[in-house]
């Protein structure tokens, strides 16, 4: 939020200096971002003067050209070559001078000297949006014939310089979303530090009703959703273009002017922290504001001329006949506030902060209103801050209050109370704190102290507090009011012998594989946990009953946590491959999220909901790109296979204690489950993605993925110790062999069994090539498999190599029926 420095001095007369009050409420936990100066208008008008057109001719080149000689106040006029239509001889006029900076929202340009159709020209003569004083391109500027010659713009339209300060708001501190609530809290840090500061709240004594009798009633028909509901009824306001200050003040914090009343309703809002609306009498017919929900379906048009379908969990206000606001969010299109308007009713309420919540997200609407709404305002300063801004209306605009105030609160919210022991206060702070410190840093707080015992305290604790419910929460007051950096270190360190938890060793193992997969070419990426149900739906493999819904969804695109981390990965493969980027190699670590309702308990509320940590790998594309030195060459699922089995064998889990189970569903064409051997577990899948599902994200390439279930990858290495042997002095001996199998047969199955044969010398076996076709038996294949063998004691003699390779070949030969070739 943006604090206006000269806008806080209003409220708390002060004297530290911009960068030292940024510090101060640093340090108070309203945590400032900057401190900028900033002007009312961007720039400041530097470079821009009164001037006066001397003369004005045609430009013979150019049929809507004109030039122009224009006394700027120096020695010789100034020739300047002009487009607009409206440019006559003993106008006085705005013109920037050459080397000034304009500014086109973020764009700068600067003014030059130039030559235009041949004429020069020595500057600019602006219109209104040139220099950022209006919007209009109708013509250039023509002041009042009394406009001094050579005054400098900034001083002609009365440009203000100003510090801003960028205060980041957290949820809890809502209290802070304003100007005289960061006043409030800095005056509690002035006093503290023995500093100037006298805190002064606007006073409201002078108000009074001009006309008894003739308001706008009001009737709150659910209570719960607005708790309470005030408003006040003027009649005969002018509404015009506010004020110049007013303006200024608006402007350099951000705020867009729009008429004399909005401004106000925004200004007390940005002051005082609670948000007001005002609405045209003219379109409350029945002279009364119902507020309530109204029908599920309903059809309502917003201020931003968008039809919006109503909930019936949405609160509206209204007249007689329809809906004129969507309570604390968002106005109507008819019931503003226009020129038009003679009369306004003046609206100041508590609405609840779930119900707003629940309604901006509805319709996602994000408004200053809602903001304050849905964190919590306070019930209880509706008529003093309905009563500040009606006195402004009035100064501002004229007009009469009509009628008695109308306050609807039938269940008044009383101010929390909270007790608090000294003795937690000086454990928790780890210091012992002075009682008449502590009492003097509550009074600061506006927390009155109502009892007092040798024990603590008991508080009542303002309610635009809404976060402070708790005694640690009080704590936490006194502390940021005391300083942080007041509480000094002891004088010895007290620590716990640490040791190395399963959490530890994940995360240890979690980055050294992102190391892995980063060195192998592949970059992480990182999706939501939220997306949408439509991937779900009508899924055999991850059916939406096991989705975890979420009760409020931002959208339905975001409505239900993931179950698989494989769409995420699409999303960013489809958008990366439109942006001219089809090779794509990339892996995320994430929870997916699992719902089942036979395992719903009412002892334990939690225990149908399970989540499991997975790493997604993807590859699409080509693996290598043409250049000098090689051809293109295409991702293939064996070398997404081949990356997963070095996360294994970086893990330490070996071949031999997981295998292969071939399957394919909606999501993959063909597949493979990795599955710890002889416990029938999954420990992750490989894959080559269904044409179906590319096409729904619209990519027409192929996509390999494998999913590993990286909680049971630790499970299963939890006991496993790394071992380290010397390289072996002995030759290793290598022997392929050619076999013809069935085209069923995997490369796997061959594996499985030489190893089986050869438990301690076959120390490799790898695939080399694969061969179907011609001068092939029919549904059979012919794999050329090379075989490593070594003994880490000796050097293997032929005879011991031939028994071996003989015993692999029997083996092969009676459980797949391999035939040599």
């Amino acid at each position: 939020m943006n604090i206006s420095y000269n806008w806080l001095k209003d409220y708390l007369d002060f004297d530290l200096s911009p960068v030292e009050t940024g510090d101060a409420l640093t340090s108070l936990g309203l945590e400032t971002g900057g401190v900028e100066e900033v002007e009312t208008i961007k720039g400041g008008l530097e470079g821009i003067v009164i001037g006066e057109v001397l003369t004005c001719v045609d430009h013979p080149d150019s049929d809507h050209l004109h030039i122009t000689t224009v006394n700027v106040g120096q020695e010789e006029p100034l020739q300047i070559v002009c487009g607009a239509a409206n440019v006559a001889a003993g106008q006085k006029v705005v013109v920037a001078l050459v080397g000034t900076k304009l500014y086109s929202g973020e764009e700068t340009f600067a003014i030059k000297k130039s030559k235009i159709r041949g004429v020069e020209s020595f500057g600019m003569i602006c219109a209104e949006d040139e220099i950022g004083i209006g919007a209009s391109h109708d013509g250039i500027i023509v002041l009042p014939a009394d406009a001094k010659v050579g005054t400098p713009a900034k001083e002609y339209y009365n440009i203000k310089s100003e510090y801003v300060l960028e205060v980041d708001i957290t949820p809890n501190r809502i209290d802070g979303a304003s100007h005289y609530g960061v006043a409030r809290d800095l005056a509690a840090y002035l006093k503290q530090n023995k500093l100037k500061g006298t805190l002064n709240l606007p006073k409201v004594d002078g108000f009074k009703i001009d006309v008894p009798s003739g308001e706008i009633t009001v009737k709150v028909e659910n209570t719960e959703a607005c708790p309470r509901y005030s408003g006040l009824t003027i009649k005969g306001v002018k509404v015009t273009e506010s004020p110049e200050w007013l303006k200024n003040k608006l402007t350099l914090i951000g705020q867009r002017p729009i008429n004399n009343i909005v401004d106000i309703t925004n200004y007390v809002m940005l002051s005082l922290g609670h948000p007001l609306h005002a609405f045209d009498v003219a379109y409350i017919t029945g002279g009364k504001v119902i507020v309530k929900p109204l029908s599920e379906g309903t059809k309502f048009t917003t201020l931003d001329g968008e039809e919006r379908t109503l909930s019936e969990r949405d609160l509206m206000i209204c007249n007689e006949n329809e809906g004129m606001c969507i309570g604390g969010v968002f106005g109507g299109l008819k019931s503003g506030v226009t020129e038009t308007t003679t009369d306004v009713f003046l609206e100041c309420a508590y609405f609840n902060p779930t119900w707003i919540r629940k309604t901006a997200r509805r319709h996602g609407l994000s408004t200053d209103s809602s903001f304050r709404f849905e964190r919590g305002c306070d019930p209880n300063d509706t008529i003093f801050v309905l009563k500040y801004a009606a006195m402004l209306i009035k100064e501002l605009a004229g007009g009469e209050f009509v009628g008695e105030i109308q306050d609807v609160y039938p269940t008044p919210i009383a101010k929390p109370i909270v007790e608090v022991s000294y003795q937690k206060i000086n454990s928790l702070i780890g210091k012992d704190i002075d009682k008449e410190t502590v009492k003097s840093i509550l009074d600061s707080l506006e927390i009155v102290v109502e009892k007092e015992t040798e024990e603590g305290l008991t508080l009542s604790i303002p309610t635009y507090r809404v976060d402070v419910l708790r005694d640690v929460d009080v704590i936490e007051d006194i502390l940021r009011v005391y300083g942080y950096n007041n509480i000094e270190m002891g004088e010895s360190v007290k620590s716990n012998l640490s040791y190395q938890s399963p959490t530890d060793k994940s995360y240890d193992l979690q980055n050294l594989i992102s190391e892995q997969l980063t060195g192998s070419g592949f970059r992480e990426i990182m999706n939501n946990s939220l997306t949408k149900e439509a991937y779900y739906t009508n899924s055999e493999v991850f059916p939406a009953s096991r989705s975890v819904y979420l009760i409020n969804p931002l959208s339905t695109d975001l409505n239900v946590m993931r179950q698989t981390l494989l769409y995420g990965g699409l999303e960013s493969i489809a958008y990366n491959r439109n942006r001219q980027n089809p090779n794509i190699r990339f892996y995320e670590f994430g929870n997916c999220y699992f719902y089942d309702a036979d395992r719903k308990s009412e002892e334990d509320v939690l225990r149908e909901y399970s989540e499991e940590f997975h790493l997604g790998i993807w590859l699409s594309g080509n693996s290598v790109d043409t250049n000098w030195a090689a051809p293109d060459e295409k991702s293939t699922v064996y070398q997404l296979k081949a990356h997963v089995e070095n996360i294994f064998t970086r893990l330490g889990i070996t071949t031999n204690r997981y295998e292969y189970k071939q399957f394919s569903n909606e999501l993959f064409s063909t597949a493979i489950d990795i599955q710890a051997k002889g416990k029938g577990k999954s420990l992750g899948v490989i894959g080559i993605v269904s044409k179906k599902v590319l096409k729904a994200q619209d990519i027409n390439s192929d996509v390999f993925f494998a999913e590993l279930n990286w909680g049971a990858l630790m499970k299963e290495i939890k006991k496993h110790s790394v071992l380290s042997s010397d390289i072996s002095k002995f030759p290793a001996v290598k022997r392929d062999l050619a076999l013809l199998l069935d085209k069923n047969v995997l490369f796997d199955d061959i594996e499985k069994i030489a190893y089986k044969a050869e438990r301690k010398l076959l120390k490799d076996v790898t695939l080399f090539d694969v061969y179907e076709g011609k001068n092939l038996p029919e549904g059979k294949k012919s794999y050329a498999v090379n075989f490593v063998l070594q003994d880490d004691e000796k050097t293997l003699s032929d005879k011991q190599i031939d028994a071996i390779m003989q015993k692999i070949q029997k083996s092969l030969e009676n459980e797949l029926g391999a035939q040599l070739r």
